[in-house]
């Protein structure tokens, strides 16, 4: 595999040394890049294909590499001004104004400088990725009769039929739609739910992107807190009462942010109150393939225990594997299935066969189960390096709960003085992301989790997206660093 440093270095080579070339004149062969770089012909490959996209180069097929002509002057800048004020009027008559905020989502999949500690991120290191798994199965599916034909709107079948064994119970392949991941599952299972003004429950702390899509559709998060058993069943038959809603949104298998499992006793409980107050429960089962070795039996999905179709499931295959393998199910029962079909189909017609094709190929091989044990094993042993080094370096954090599951540990900063609480929280959140960044290690403030006012300070710290235990212990241990900065400047 290349290196994507060596073809960064190299495009910044190749194109400082243009102006030695006449607008279409030759470079050198791809040999001569090879011998003289010390690098793949991948690399010079790749190098001279990212030069052509920024027309830079022109690559001939048998003749080589030429210095493109020159460029037209660029088009004069238009006056975007005007569309300030036809956004704003846009949402002037809504109830509830919608707002596309997106840096909740962007934190977790930027990637920090080189040398950063990356503690934000949402995905398994590469390390961790069963790429050639992924890219067997992707060979083996480009060979299937077929592939590129158009797949059935709701999704291949076998792939349906697939889904609708891992979640159980009684759901069926035709009670399964194939999406494009879990972020559109959610947008579509919300725009299907609720309507524009409406109120929706969420978890509180929950993930920031769901928020976010639940903002962009004009509906209005209402928090529901949550404790180490999940969501808090009085809480929430208070908060249907008090607002009417008809959509609650949750994660019962080790929650983001706080990794909760939602306890034996709650799960009917949350049913049962949905049911009450005629609403949908939206399930995100998200993490339910990373779960650690220790974790002992998993509880099924709540949907596998609803005939009543209650629950409308959300799952993926994404967080297991890579970023870019978005291929994802929505499962529900009833005519609300069919309203979801309808806005899956006039929002992306279909999941691209290929892909759908190469997810069959990955999980019905040997490889899959292998993946999946080892990816347990790894977790289980980051999630007990990185609390070792917590409890090490930054004794003060409160950690209190340890996930089973999952990709991240939720810590709670210890109080400040001086002012309440809160606002000291929350600006010894942005004090410490700051600081820590400066000292090299990325983390989450806690502050995007929470639909209303927190009611403390809290970080987010993923040990899925390192490279190792090692780069484990030195991240905490520039986090202490910067906790010791940001604590001397408060």
């Amino acid at each position: 595999m290349y290196e994507r440093s060596s073809v960064g270095e190299l495009v910044n080579q190749l194109r400082q040394e243009l102006d030695r070339y006449s607008h279409g004149g030759k470079l050198p062969s791809s040999r001569a890049l090879v011998e003289r770089f010390r690098v793949s012909p991948v690399t010079v490959s790749r190098a001279l294909a990212q030069l052509a996209a920024e027309g830079l180069v022109v690559t001939r097929p048998g003749a080589g590499a030429f210095r493109a002509e020159s460029r037209t002057a660029p088009a004069p800048a238009g006056d975007t001004s005007w569309q300030e004020v036809a956004l704003s009027v846009d949402g002037a008559a809504d109830l509830v104004p919608r707002t596309v905020d997106a840096s909740g989502v962007l934190v977790s999949l930027a990637a920090p400088p080189q040398g950063v500690i990356e503690f934000n991120g949402g995905y398994l290191h590469p390390s961790l990725q069963p790429e050639q798994a992924m890219g067997a199965a992707l060979s083996r599916a480009g060979r299937r009769p077929g592939v590129w034909a158009r797949p059935p709107v709701e999704g291949v079948p076998e792939l349906r039929e697939w889904f609708a064994r891992s979640i159980g119970g009684a759901v069926t392949a035709a009670e399964v739609l194939v999406t494009a991941g879990g972020q559109s599952a959610l947008t579509t299972a919300l725009r299907a739910l609720a309507p524009p003004g409406a109120p929706v429950l969420v978890e509180s702390p929950t993930y920031p992107g769901m928020l976010a899509i639940a903002r962009a559709a004009g509906l209005r998060p209402v928090p529901v807190p949550v404790d180490a058993d999940g969501v808090k069943p009085a809480l929430l038959a208070d908060a249907f009462r008090a607002t009417g809603a008809r959509v609650f949104v949750c994660q019962p298998l080790f929650q983001n942010p706080t990794g909760a499992l939602l306890s034996a006793e709650r799960r009917g409980e949350v049913l049962r109150i949905a049911r009450e107050a005629g609403a949908f429960v939206v399930e995100d089962d998200f993490v339910r393939r990373l779960v650690h070795e220790d974790a002992g039996p998993l509880p099924r999905p709540l949907a596998a225990e609803d005939p009543d179709g209650v629950v409308v499931h959300v799952c993926s295959l994404t967080k297991a594997t890579s970023p870019s393998f978005r291929v994802g199910a929505l499962a529900a029962r009833g005519p609300v299935l069919e309203r979801l079909r309808a806005i899956q189909v006039v929002d992306t017609f279909f999941v691209p066969r290929p892909l759908q094709e190469a997810a069959l190929e990955l999980v019905g091989s040997p490889a899959w189960p292998r993946h999946l044990r080892a990816v347990s094993a790894e977790l289980r042993r980051r999630r007990d390096a990185m609390t070792s080094a917590l409890r090490l370096e930054l004794p003060a954090y409160s950690l209190p709960h340890i996930p089973s599951g999952g990709y991240h540990l939720w810590l709670r900063l210890p109080d400040g003085t001086g002012g309440t609480a809160q606002a000291f929280g929350s600006g010894r959140e942005s004090a410490l992301v700051t600081a820590a960044l400066r000292a090299g290690v990325a983390v989450i403030a806690g502050r995007p989790y929470f639909s209303a006012e927190p009611p403390a300070a809290h970080v987010r710290l993923s040990f899925a997206g390192v490279a190792g235990v090692g780069e484990i212990a030195e991240g905490v241990r520039r986090l202490r660093v910067a906790e010791e900065g940001s604590r001397a400047h408060s």
